[in-house]
C-alpha cells in the first residue's frame, strides 16, 4: 500500500528465469528430446542388424543353395544364417551331452593338444568360455575400485580370481592378491589386467553392466540415472517453451481484437 492507500499496481505474471524463449530455444529443446529418444533406438537396432547381417555372412557359405531362402524367395531373408547358428549350436551341444559325442570332442581336444602353437591358444580360450558361460563362479561379476594410475586417482576394475599357487608364491609380501582387469574407456574390450592386493581394492555395489555403461560413457551415465527422467525433462522445458510463448502472444491478440 502506497501513502495514498492506493493499491499498487499489478503486474503480470513474470516467466521463469530458466524458461526459455524464441523460435530456436523450442526447435532445440525439440531436437533434444528426439535426439534423445530416437539416438539409443537407431544405434541398438544398427548394432543388431550388424551382428545378424555378420553372422549371415558367416554361415550362409556353409548352406547349401538348396536350402537357402533367397532360393524361393524374390528377396534375401535377414536372420536366416543366424537361426541355423543356433539350431546347430543346439544339436552340438546335444551330442556333446551323451557319450558318443563327448568321445569325439575328447579325440579332437587332443589333436589339439599335440599342435603347440594351436595348444595353448585352445585351453586358454576354452578355459574363458567355461567361466563366463557356465553361469558358475563370480569373475567379472563384482565391480571394484582400485587406485590407479596414481595415488589419489581411482580406477574401476572388474574382479576375477585368486592368481594360482605358482603365481602367488612369487608375489612379494604375505598379503593374499586377487587378479583384476581394468577396461578402457571408452571401448571397455580393451584394458590392462593386473595382481593387486585384495586390501587395495574396494568393492563396489554395482553391477558389471553398470560399471560398463560408465565406462563407455565416459562417465556420462552414471549408475542410477533414469534415462525416461531425462527425457521427461526435456520435454518439460519445451512445453514450457511452449506456455510462455503463447502467454507473451496473447497481450498482442488482444490488442489486435
Amino acid at each position: 500500500m502506497n501513502r495514498d492507500n492506493t493499491p499498487p499496481p499489478v503486474l503480470p505474471a513474470e516467466l521463469p528465469p530458466d524458461a526459455p524463449r524464441g523460435f530456436m530455444a523450442r526447435f532445440r529443446n525439440y531436437f533434444l528430446t528426439g535426439l534423445v529418444v530416437a539416438g539409443p533406438i537407431a544405434i541398438t537396432f544398427y548394432l543388431t542388424w550388424w551382428f545378424v547381417t555378420w553372422v549371415d555372412g558367416l554361415v550362409r557359405p556353409f548352406v547349401p543353395i538348396a536350402y537357402r531362402p533367397e532360393t524361393y524367395l524374390p528377396f534375401g531373408l535377414p536372420g536366416s544364417g543366424l537361426i541355423v547358428a543356433v539350431i546347430a549350436l543346439t544339436l552340438l551341444g546335444f551330442l556333446t551331452a551323451n557319450l558318443i559325442g563327448r568321445t569325439l570332442v575328447d579325440l579332437g581336444e587332443k589333436l589339439l593338444g599335440r599342435i603347440p602353437a594351436v595348444r595353448a591358444i585352445y585351453r586358454g580360450l576354452k578355459q574363458v568360455f567355461e567361466t563366463l558361460f557356465s553361469g558358475q563362479g563370480s569373475s567379472f561379476r563384482r565391480v571394484g575400485l582400485v587406485e590407479f594410475p596414481s595415488p589419489g586417482m581411482w580406477s574401476i576394475v572388474l574382479i576375477s580370481q585368486a592368481p594360482s599357487e605358482e603365481v602367488a608364491n612369487n608375489l612379494p609380501g604375505q598379503e593374499e592378491h586377487i587378479s583384476v582387469f581394468l577396461p578402457c574407456a571408452p571401448n571397455p574390450t580393451t584394458g590392462f589386467f593386473f595382481y593387486v592386493p585384495r586390501s587395495k581394492i574396494i568393492e563396489v555395489d554395482m553391477s558389471a553392466e553398470d560399471a560398463a555403461t560408465l565406462i563407455m560413457s565416459c562417465g556420462v551415465v552414471q549408475p542410477g540415472s533414469d534415462g525416461q527422467k531425462k527425457v521427461a525433462a526435456l520435454a518439460g522445458m519445451a512445453e514450457a517453451a511452449r506456455v510462455a510463448n503463447s502467454g507473451t502472444l496473447q497481450p498482442e491478440a488482444a490488442k489486435v481484437e
